[in-house]
């Protein structure tokens, strides 16, 4: 009884210290899960972070701002979170957050029209009525695209709505564009479906807006306490995203199965439409595994330009690090 009592106790400890083995990373969406935030959903679901021992928790913020500064303030660890949020916080004050690789290296914003608009490229806006989120941080940006393709913003009609009501203005020709990133055109392709109509996507990244979009960001003080963890929560992670873009319906799939109120084909659509921000010529000739100076300098002019803060308020290389990606 006494060996049988000895060998049950050794098997409890064993499972225990096993238990304890795996290290946890507080993971954040910079927005609500949807099929664009599928990456880290496919991760875990297949095992991906699990054969590094890591246990990822996953929540949403409200935005890459709200990112940064949960991160700054131990709240999390990673996250997503567009490179302007964290350059921006930088350039104010000391903020103990770092972007460790680029997700996107084109910008995501887009105006979004109707098949026979008369809006067939950036500059056709002119006499337009266009709409956009009331809180979207494509507004700030709005009016140095303007300047940088020689548009009068007083020859636009900038309305600002809340985000459900664009899609519907725009089916019912109420405007004659929206301002939206490229993530959410599947929704918009279905309400101007119901309406016999077709969508049109302009990127902003083709006039003009270039430099780094979402980001893979992290809390300095992880770093630099748990490196070897933050190694590897980013290799799976960059593993996670390759397997995504070979597969975004399994990416969608793993999304749908701990987020059970997602709609899965509308997922795939969204995580589709994704893929031209991360795999395109950029990645091709320039790589993902590290920012691009020239690149990462021309995306901290865009803020500085945007915030009215100065050029030297801020070295970008300052804000990034390439030494946790392998």
């Amino acid at each position: 009884m006494f060996k049988k009592t000895l060998l049950a106790s050794a098997l409890v400890a064993l499972c225990s210290n096993a238990a304890l083995a795996a290290d946890k990373v507080r993971w954040l969406n910079d927005w609500l899960p949807a099929g664009d935030k599928a990456v880290i959903y496919l991760g875990v679901q297949e095992g991906l972070f699990a054969a590094e021992d890591i246990e990822v928790e996953i929540s949403s913020a409200r935005g890459g701002a709200d990112v940064v500064t949960k991160l700054a303030t131990n709240s999390a660890d990673f996250g997503s979170a567009g490179l302007a949020s964290l350059l921006q916080a930088k350039a104010q004050g000391p903020v103990p957050v770092v972007a460790v690789a680029p997700i996107y290296n084109k910008q995501p914003d887009a105006l979004f029209t109707a098949e026979g608009s008369g809006i067939e490229k950036f500059t056709d806006i002119v006499g337009k009525t266009v709409a956009t989120p009331t809180f979207s941080a494509s507004n700030v940006v709005w009016p140095l695209l303007l300047e940088n393709n020689g548009i009068d913003p007083n020859s636009v009609k900038l309305l600002k709505l809340d985000p459900g009501a664009l899609a519907p203005m725009l089916a019912t020709g109420k405007v004659d564009a929206t301002i939206n990133w490229v993530t959410v055109a599947p929704g918009f392709v279905r309400s101007l479906g119901e309406a016999g109509k077709e969508l049109e996507v302009i990127p902003w990244s083709e006039y003009g807006f270039d430099g780094y979009g979402l980001s893979l960001v992290a809390s300095e003080r992880f770093l630099q306490r748990n490196p070897e963890v933050a190694k590897k929560f980013v290799s799976a992670y960059r593993k996670a995203q390759e397997m995504a873009i070979a597969n975004p319906a399994a990416a969608a799939a793993a999304l749908k199965k701990m987020v059970p109120e997602v709609d899965e084909q509308q997922a795939v659509e969204q995580f589709e439409a994704s893929i031209p921000l991360m795999a395109n010529e950029i990645s091709e000739s320039e790589g993902t595994r590290a920012f691009n100076p020239a690149r990462l300098q021309i995306t901290w002019q865009w803020v500085a330009r945007a915030q009215n803060l100065e050029l030297n308020a801020l070295d970008p290389k300052t804000a990034v690090t390439s030494q946790y990606v392998e």
